[in-house]
């Protein structure tokens, strides 16, 4: 006669790669960082402890951007915000350039 033996199942432990860590950011882009993107908008998805200098880092590196950070202003939900600044889930992040004007 066979025996069943019980099988104990340990739960699933969540981890920094699962997806409730991250969040969706609506990113804007206008000017030459919109030339160089490509595109006007997009959703990218980040770790919940990104700021918005390691998200520019990052597009910078996707998309080749050529102005460094320093150029750039930058704005969170439209308010000026610093690069420090910490980002949440579903904000809408825009990088803007200098603006030459007489």
């Amino acid at each position: 006669m066979n025996t069943i033996e019980p099988k104990i199942v340990e739960p699933e432990t969540k981890t920094a790669t699962n997806v409730d860590t991250a969040m969706d950011i609506n990113v804007l882009y206008f000017a030459s960082i919109a030339d160089e993107a490509g595109r006007q908008q997009e959703t990218v998805s980040v770790a919940q402890s990104t700021s918005l200098s390691e998200l520019y880092d990052q597009l910078r590196q996707k998309h080749g951007f050529s102005r460094p950070q320093a150029e750039l202003r930058v704005a969170v939900n439209d308010y000026f915000a610093k690069w420090t600044e910490q980002i949440h889930d579903g904000d809408s992040v825009v990088f803007i350039t200098p603006v030459a004007g007489g």
